[in-house]
């Protein structure tokens, strides 16, 4: 069962432009996910672009990458973009047929694990339930359950092939806990974040990219909801690993004493 990671990196974005360009301790955002990405079981990683200064980059530390459109929506979208070049044009020497899994990976999440990867790559050869797998963990902290760029996940209680089955994510916090302080929330409810890769069957990737933004999808800015809005089904695996996610420039700052600490598993 081979697999493919791809590496969404647009140039844009309104509240960090360029973020994947961002230095960190003497190596990019990109470079450090794509290292990341390099080190576990996927058998190709491609970084897909929007920018020719990103490309360029990319080229510059090794990186297999394709330009891409600027108008796609999502990271999934640009994935599905290189996946067709695959399809049709066997870039890089890649057969479709023989690509089982799709990793979509995200360019601001500069300290995923490859372990984190494998816990996906390995899952789809153990399950036939689900379409879509991806990683959760447990919060510890009310910072972090209030915070609406880390995305919370509820869950059902049909477990089957050891993944759980994703009801809904948002960026508020969920459940509601109703009479509870918000303060105490964490004592009395376990509470999921996110965290925001994604595997896809390859066989079902071209109709996940074909599918129209949702209401919940355009409400929250979350993608997921639009595979959940439309019946797929969506399997996490519980991780103790942390991640952190770049959105803002003051989170650089983060990201740098993170670096030099390596302690990022309490948040």
């Amino acid at each position: 069962m081979k697999s493919l990671g791809i590496i969404p990196a647009r140039y844009a974005s309104s509240r960090f432009p360029a973020k994947v360009l961002a230095d960190i301790n003497g190596k990019s955002m990109l470079q450090r996910v794509w290292e990341q990405a390099k080190k576990s079981l996927l058998d190709e990683v491609i970084i897909a672009t929007d920018h020719t200064q990103i490309y360029d980059h990319a080229l510059s530390f090794g990186a297999k990458t394709q330009l891409t459109s600027i108008n796609h929506k999502t990271g999934t979208d640009r994935c599905a973009e290189v996946w067709s070049k695959i399809q049709t044009e066997c870039i890089y020497n890649l057969e479709a047929k023989d690509i089982h899994v799709i990793v979509n990976l995200q360019g601001d999440e500069p300290f995923i694990k490859p372990e984190q990867i494998n816990l996906l790559v390995k899952a789809f050869a153990n399950t036939q339930s689900v379409d879509i797998i991806t990683l959760i963990k447990k919060i510890k902290s009310t910072q972090s359950l209030f915070n609406n760029n880390i995305v919370k996940v509820i869950f059902n209680e049909n477990t089957t092939d050891h993944l759980k089955n994703a009801i809904y994510f948002s960026r508020q916090p969920i459940p509601f806990l109703r009479d509870i302080p918000e303060k105490d929330w964490l004592e009395y409810f376990s509470f999921y974040k996110h965290i925001g890769l994604y595997a896809f069957r390859s066989s079902i990737f071209d109709k996940i990219s074909k599918l129209k933004q949702h209401n919940l999808e355009k409400a929250e800015s979350l993608e997921q909801l639009r595979w959940l809005a439309n019946a797929y089904k969506i399997g996490l695996i519980e991780t103790n690993w942390e991640t952190i996610g770049i959105d803002k420039p003051e989170d650089l700052v983060l990201a740098k004493k993170t670096l030099l600490s390596n302690d990022y598993d309490n948040q």
